[in-house]
């Protein structure tokens, strides 16, 4: 299944469910499978994102300094496995998201979605 999320002042933004619902947990709070997000919400909705990002980067950040000094101290000591992370990072699934709310945010423009 595939989200599509639409603004009138955007080209669509296509996703996959899994990717869609993390975004709109983060977002929103719940992933409904159809929805608006108000103009005036906007912001809000742009800065929680923009935190989740933040947080998911400082913990990738920590992880690799606690791998290295890890490696450093104990030659036989195993890391953590980097599958405990998401291979492809929270920012790189969230930046077409980012920008399309920073244009409805430029332009105050509702953003709704379905499937």
């Amino acid at each position: 299944m595939l989200f599509k999320f639409k603004s009138q002042i955007t080209s669509d933004l296509i996703m996959l469910e899994a990717d869609g619902r993390r975004l709109l947990k983060i977002m929103l709070g719940d992933d409904p499978v159809k929805g608006i997000v108000l103009s005036q919400d906007m912001p809000q909705v742009l800065a929680k994102l923009e935190s989740a990002v933040a947080q998911d980067e400082a913990l990738r950040a920590q992880r690799s300094q606690d791998a290295q000094k890890g490696k450093k101290q104990d030659a036989l000591e195993v890391t953590p496995p980097e599958s405990e992370l998401d291979a492809v990072r929270l920012a790189q699934r969230a930046s077409p998201m980012i920008k399309l709310l920073k244009q409805c945010v430029a332009t105050p423009t509702d953003l709704v979605w379905g499937v």
